[in-house]
Protein backbone atom coordinates (compact mmCIF):
# COMPACT_ATOMS: atom_id res chain seq x y z
CA UNK A 1 0.00 0.00 0.00
CA UNK A 2 1.44 3.39 -1.39
CA UNK A 3 1.23 6.18 1.58
CA UNK A 4 1.77 9.36 1.92
CA UNK A 5 1.47 11.86 4.95
CA UNK A 6 0.07 15.11 4.31
CA UNK A 7 1.88 17.98 7.00
CA UNK A 8 4.80 16.88 9.09
CA UNK A 9 4.40 18.09 12.72
CA UNK A 10 4.17 15.50 15.98
CA UNK A 11 1.46 13.61 13.77
CA UNK A 12 3.20 13.16 10.74
CA UNK A 13 6.30 12.02 12.44
CA UNK A 14 4.35 9.49 14.65
CA UNK A 15 2.62 8.53 11.17
CA UNK A 16 5.71 8.04 9.56
CA UNK A 17 7.16 5.33 12.09
CA UNK A 18 4.39 3.34 11.95
CA UNK A 19 4.11 2.97 8.09
CA UNK A 20 7.98 2.44 7.99
CA UNK A 21 7.72 -0.34 10.79
CA UNK A 22 4.39 -1.80 8.52
CA UNK A 23 5.53 -4.72 6.37
CA UNK A 24 2.40 -4.24 4.22
CA UNK A 25 3.48 -0.84 3.78
CA UNK A 26 5.21 1.87 1.66
CA UNK A 27 5.83 5.72 2.40
CA UNK A 28 6.18 7.24 -1.06
CA UNK A 29 6.40 10.84 0.02
CA UNK A 30 5.71 13.03 2.73
CA UNK A 31 3.83 16.70 2.12
CA UNK A 32 4.83 19.71 3.50
CA UNK A 33 3.52 23.64 3.51
CA UNK A 34 6.57 24.81 3.96
CA UNK A 35 10.22 25.33 2.45
CA UNK A 36 10.17 20.74 1.55
CA UNK A 37 14.02 22.27 1.69
CA UNK A 38 13.65 23.20 5.27
CA UNK A 39 12.03 20.09 6.76
CA UNK A 40 13.92 16.95 7.98
CA UNK A 41 12.37 13.76 8.46
CA UNK A 42 13.32 10.88 10.17
CA UNK A 43 13.57 8.19 7.18
CA UNK A 44 14.98 8.64 3.34
CA UNK A 45 10.93 9.77 2.32
CA UNK A 46 10.75 12.41 -0.20
CA UNK A 47 9.55 15.68 1.33
CA UNK A 48 7.56 17.48 -1.41
CA UNK A 49 5.76 20.62 -1.91
CA UNK A 50 2.24 20.71 -0.95
CA UNK A 51 1.10 21.88 -4.51
CA UNK A 52 2.72 18.89 -5.98
CA UNK A 53 0.47 16.37 -4.83
CA UNK A 54 -2.09 16.58 -7.65
CA UNK A 55 0.32 15.62 -9.97
CA UNK A 56 0.70 12.10 -8.05
CA UNK A 57 -2.66 10.61 -7.60
CA UNK A 58 -1.69 7.58 -9.32
CA UNK A 59 1.20 7.04 -7.16
CA UNK A 60 -0.98 7.27 -3.96
CA UNK A 61 -3.18 4.65 -2.42
CA UNK A 62 -3.63 6.48 0.72
CA UNK A 63 -3.20 9.95 2.32
CA UNK A 64 -2.54 10.62 6.35
CA UNK A 65 -3.69 13.88 7.24
CA UNK A 66 -1.50 15.51 9.67
CA UNK A 67 -3.13 18.93 10.37
CA UNK A 68 -5.54 20.47 13.37
CA UNK A 69 -8.89 19.65 13.65
CA UNK A 70 -9.24 23.86 14.63
CA UNK A 71 -8.63 25.33 11.20
CA UNK A 72 -6.57 22.78 8.42
CA UNK A 73 -8.88 19.54 8.60
CA UNK A 74 -12.04 20.85 8.22
CA UNK A 75 -10.69 22.61 4.83
CA UNK A 76 -7.91 19.78 3.87
CA UNK A 77 -9.87 17.06 4.15
CA UNK A 78 -12.93 17.32 1.89
CA UNK A 79 -10.09 19.15 -0.42
CA UNK A 80 -8.20 16.49 -0.93
CA UNK A 81 -10.95 14.14 -0.36
CA UNK A 82 -11.41 15.10 -4.26
CA UNK A 83 -7.89 13.42 -5.37
CA UNK A 84 -7.02 10.66 -2.75
CA UNK A 85 -8.50 8.29 -0.59
CA UNK A 86 -7.73 10.17 2.79
CA UNK A 87 -7.87 9.03 6.14
CA UNK A 88 -7.82 12.12 9.13
CA UNK A 89 -7.80 12.77 12.96
CA UNK A 90 -10.72 15.09 12.95
CA UNK A 91 -11.23 15.75 17.43
CA UNK A 92 -13.74 18.45 17.24
CA UNK A 93 -16.23 16.17 18.62
CA UNK A 94 -18.90 18.75 18.39
CA UNK A 95 -18.32 19.10 14.80
CA UNK A 96 -17.93 15.83 13.60
CA UNK A 97 -21.32 15.23 11.92
CA UNK A 98 -20.97 18.77 10.00
CA UNK A 99 -17.37 17.60 9.03
CA UNK A 100 -18.17 14.14 7.95
CA UNK A 101 -20.74 15.30 5.50
CA UNK A 102 -18.27 18.17 4.19
CA UNK A 103 -16.20 14.89 3.05
CA UNK A 104 -18.67 12.54 2.25
CA UNK A 105 -19.85 14.74 -0.33
CA UNK A 106 -16.28 15.28 -2.02
CA UNK A 107 -15.55 11.74 -1.81
CA UNK A 108 -18.85 10.48 -3.30
CA UNK A 109 -18.26 13.10 -5.74
CA UNK A 110 -14.68 12.17 -6.73
CA UNK A 111 -15.13 8.49 -6.03
CA UNK A 112 -12.68 8.22 -3.17
CA UNK A 113 -13.19 7.28 0.23
CA UNK A 114 -12.53 9.54 3.53
CA UNK A 115 -11.94 7.94 7.13
CA UNK A 116 -12.37 11.05 9.50
CA UNK A 117 -11.92 11.18 13.46
CA UNK A 118 -9.20 8.12 14.00
CA UNK A 119 -7.35 8.00 16.53
CA UNK A 120 -8.04 7.21 20.29
CA UNK A 121 -10.37 9.99 21.32
CA UNK A 122 -12.47 9.98 18.60
CA UNK A 123 -11.35 6.44 17.67
CA UNK A 124 -10.69 3.57 19.58
CA UNK A 125 -12.60 5.39 22.56
CA UNK A 126 -15.70 5.72 20.92
CA UNK A 127 -15.26 1.93 19.81
CA UNK A 128 -15.26 1.44 23.56
CA UNK A 129 -18.33 3.56 24.17
CA UNK A 130 -19.93 1.62 21.40
CA UNK A 131 -19.34 -2.10 22.33
CA UNK A 132 -19.98 -0.95 25.84
CA UNK A 133 -23.40 0.52 25.47
CA UNK A 134 -24.04 -2.30 22.93
CA UNK A 135 -23.82 -5.43 25.45
CA UNK A 136 -25.19 -3.41 28.51
CA UNK A 137 -27.80 -1.04 27.45
CA UNK A 138 -28.92 -0.59 30.75
CA UNK A 139 -26.06 2.28 31.93
CA UNK A 140 -24.24 5.50 31.76
CA UNK A 141 -21.19 6.05 29.67
CA UNK A 142 -18.40 8.74 31.46
CA UNK A 143 -15.14 9.24 29.88
CA UNK A 144 -12.05 10.86 30.86
CA UNK A 145 -8.89 11.91 29.45
CA UNK A 146 -5.08 12.73 31.13
CA UNK A 147 -3.72 13.94 32.78
CA UNK A 148 -1.86 14.69 29.37
CA UNK A 149 -1.07 16.83 26.78
CA UNK A 150 -3.57 17.59 24.45
CA UNK A 151 -2.59 18.04 20.94
CA UNK A 152 -4.98 19.63 19.36
CA UNK A 153 -6.21 21.95 22.12
CA UNK A 154 -2.47 23.01 22.20
CA UNK A 155 -2.81 23.97 18.51
CA UNK A 156 -6.06 26.23 19.34
CA UNK A 157 -4.43 28.28 21.24
CA UNK A 158 -0.56 28.44 19.32
CA UNK A 159 -3.61 29.84 16.66
CA UNK A 160 -4.29 33.19 19.44
CA UNK A 161 -2.48 36.04 18.14
CA UNK A 162 0.47 36.52 20.21
CA UNK A 163 0.59 33.33 21.48
CA UNK A 164 4.93 31.86 20.36
CA UNK A 165 4.44 28.41 21.59
CA UNK A 166 2.06 26.53 23.99
CA UNK A 167 1.60 23.21 25.79
CA UNK A 168 -2.39 21.99 27.53
CA UNK A 169 -2.87 19.29 29.74
CA UNK A 170 -6.19 18.13 30.40
CA UNK A 171 -6.71 16.57 33.99
CA UNK A 172 -9.20 14.39 35.01
CA UNK A 173 -11.04 15.23 38.68
CA UNK A 174 -10.00 12.04 40.82
CA UNK A 175 -13.49 12.28 42.45
CA UNK A 176 -15.17 12.19 39.40
CA UNK A 177 -13.41 9.35 38.34
CA UNK A 178 -14.03 7.21 41.40
CA UNK A 179 -17.53 8.38 41.04
CA UNK A 180 -18.64 6.84 37.87
CA UNK A 181 -15.96 3.54 39.23
CA UNK A 182 -18.78 3.11 41.71
CA UNK A 183 -21.25 1.97 39.99
CA UNK A 184 -23.95 4.45 41.08
CA UNK A 185 -24.50 6.32 37.83
CA UNK A 186 -23.71 10.10 39.20
CA UNK A 187 -24.32 12.86 36.77
CA UNK A 188 -21.60 14.71 36.11
CA UNK A 189 -20.86 17.85 34.07
CA UNK A 190 -18.38 18.76 31.90
CA UNK A 191 -16.81 21.17 34.21
CA UNK A 192 -17.16 18.58 37.34
CA UNK A 193 -15.08 15.99 35.68
CA UNK A 194 -11.94 17.55 34.08
CA UNK A 195 -9.87 20.51 34.26
CA UNK A 196 -7.41 22.44 31.97
CA UNK A 197 -3.81 23.64 32.36
CA UNK A 198 -2.35 26.06 29.69
CA UNK A 199 1.48 27.10 29.69
CA UNK A 200 1.83 29.56 27.20
CA UNK A 201 4.78 31.68 25.81
CA UNK A 202 3.64 35.08 24.99
CA UNK A 203 5.44 36.95 21.84
CA UNK A 204 7.12 39.75 23.08
CA UNK A 205 4.95 42.77 23.74
CA UNK A 206 1.30 40.77 23.27
CA UNK A 207 -1.82 41.08 25.81
CA UNK A 208 -1.42 38.70 27.93
CA UNK A 209 -4.96 39.26 29.29
CA UNK A 210 -6.19 39.39 26.07
CA UNK A 211 -4.35 35.96 24.99
CA UNK A 212 -5.94 34.23 28.66
CA UNK A 213 -9.28 35.98 28.07
CA UNK A 214 -9.35 34.43 24.15
CA UNK A 215 -7.90 30.53 25.82
CA UNK A 216 -10.89 30.43 28.63
CA UNK A 217 -13.67 31.36 26.37
CA UNK A 218 -12.73 29.46 23.42
CA UNK A 219 -16.10 27.38 22.83
CA UNK A 220 -16.00 23.41 22.58
CA UNK A 221 -12.16 23.72 23.67
CA UNK A 222 -11.91 25.57 27.07
CA UNK A 223 -15.20 27.92 27.75
CA UNK A 224 -16.69 24.73 29.33
CA UNK A 225 -13.96 23.92 31.75
CA UNK A 226 -12.01 25.74 34.78
CA UNK A 227 -9.48 26.87 32.98
CA UNK A 228 -5.75 28.24 34.42
CA UNK A 229 -3.54 30.11 32.39
CA UNK A 230 0.36 30.40 33.27
CA UNK A 231 2.56 32.09 31.25
CA UNK A 232 6.20 30.86 30.88
CA UNK A 233 9.48 31.41 28.94
CA UNK A 234 10.38 29.27 26.13
CA UNK A 235 13.08 27.99 27.86
CA UNK A 236 10.55 26.67 30.95
CA UNK A 237 8.41 25.42 28.39
CA UNK A 238 10.87 23.69 26.66
CA UNK A 239 12.79 22.25 30.15
CA UNK A 240 9.64 21.25 31.50
CA UNK A 241 6.73 20.15 29.11
CA UNK A 242 8.13 19.01 26.07
CA UNK A 243 7.14 15.55 26.23
CA UNK A 244 3.57 14.45 24.87
CA UNK A 245 2.64 12.43 27.09
CA UNK A 246 -1.72 11.28 27.12
CA UNK A 247 -4.19 8.44 28.35
CA UNK A 248 -7.31 8.26 29.90
CA UNK A 249 -10.13 5.62 30.21
CA UNK A 250 -13.86 5.25 29.05
CA UNK A 251 -16.00 3.74 31.77
CA UNK A 252 -19.35 2.19 31.73
CA UNK A 253 -21.60 0.95 34.88
CA UNK A 254 -25.00 -0.31 34.64
CA UNK A 255 -26.98 -3.30 35.23
CA UNK A 256 -27.66 -6.69 33.76
CA UNK A 257 -30.22 -9.32 34.09
CA UNK A 258 -34.06 -10.01 34.48
CA UNK A 259 -34.64 -7.09 36.69
CA UNK A 260 -31.67 -4.98 36.56
CA UNK A 261 -30.58 -6.98 39.94
CA UNK A 262 -26.46 -6.99 38.82
CA UNK A 263 -24.19 -4.49 38.50
CA UNK A 264 -21.12 -4.23 35.88
CA UNK A 265 -18.86 -2.13 35.05
CA UNK A 266 -16.52 -1.95 32.35
CA UNK A 267 -13.65 -0.04 31.88
CA UNK A 268 -11.16 0.86 28.85
CA UNK A 269 -7.95 2.40 29.44
CA UNK A 270 -4.81 3.67 27.78
CA UNK A 271 -1.59 5.30 29.22
CA UNK A 272 0.37 6.33 26.58
CA UNK A 273 4.55 7.66 26.33
CA UNK A 274 3.77 9.56 23.46
CA UNK A 275 0.37 10.68 22.30
CA UNK A 276 1.28 11.68 18.51
CA UNK A 277 3.09 8.53 17.93
CA UNK A 278 -0.29 6.11 19.66
CA UNK A 279 -2.19 8.15 16.83
CA UNK A 280 -0.32 7.79 14.07
CA UNK A 281 -0.09 4.59 14.55
CA UNK A 282 -3.91 4.11 14.99
CA UNK A 283 -4.03 5.91 11.30
CA UNK A 284 -1.86 4.07 9.99
CA UNK A 285 -3.83 1.02 10.97
CA UNK A 286 -6.92 2.78 9.51
CA UNK A 287 -4.90 3.81 6.70
CA UNK A 288 -4.61 -0.06 5.48
CA UNK A 289 -8.35 -0.76 6.15
CA UNK A 290 -9.38 2.54 4.29
CA UNK A 291 -7.05 1.02 1.59
CA UNK A 292 -8.49 -2.11 1.28
CA UNK A 293 -12.48 -0.80 1.37
CA UNK A 294 -11.60 1.48 -1.63
CA UNK A 295 -10.10 -1.20 -3.59
CA UNK A 296 -13.64 -3.58 -2.40
CA UNK A 297 -15.50 -0.86 -4.42
CA UNK A 298 -16.43 1.37 -1.41
CA UNK A 299 -16.60 5.46 -1.33
CA UNK A 300 -17.44 8.24 0.24
CA UNK A 301 -17.23 9.14 4.22
CA UNK A 302 -16.69 6.34 7.02
CA UNK A 303 -15.84 6.66 10.78
CA UNK A 304 -13.80 3.50 12.91
CA UNK A 305 -17.09 2.44 13.48
CA UNK A 306 -17.91 1.48 9.79
CA UNK A 307 -14.32 -0.66 9.22
CA UNK A 308 -14.65 -4.07 9.91
CA UNK A 309 -11.61 -5.11 12.90
CA UNK A 310 -10.16 -7.48 11.09
CA UNK A 311 -9.48 -4.90 8.12
CA UNK A 312 -7.34 -2.80 10.91
CA UNK A 313 -4.93 -5.53 11.39
CA UNK A 314 -1.63 -6.94 9.37
CA UNK A 315 -2.91 -10.46 10.01
CA UNK A 316 -4.79 -12.53 7.81
CA UNK A 317 -8.43 -13.99 8.93
CA UNK A 318 -7.14 -17.37 9.27
CA UNK A 319 -4.38 -15.88 11.70
CA UNK A 320 -6.70 -13.65 13.49
CA UNK A 321 -8.86 -16.35 14.33
CA UNK A 322 -6.08 -18.81 15.35
CA UNK A 323 -4.21 -16.32 17.93
CA UNK A 324 -6.50 -13.79 18.94
CA UNK A 325 -10.01 -14.97 19.44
Amino acid sequence: MKIAIAGYGNLGRGVEAAVTNAPDMELVAIFTRRDPASVTVATDTPVLAWAEMASLTDQIDVMVLCGGSATDLPKQTPELAKLFTVVDSFDTHVNIPTHFANVDAAAREAGTLGVISCGWDPGLFSLARLYASAVMPDGADYTFWGRGVSQGHSDAIRRIPGVADARQYTVPVEAAVEAARSGENPELTTREKHTRECYVVAEEGADLAAIEQAIVTMPNYFSDYDTTVTFVSQEELDANHAGLPHGGSVIRSGRTGLNGEFGDTIEFSLALDSNPYFTGSVLASVARAAYRMHQDGQVGARTMFDIPPALLSQLSAEELRAHLM
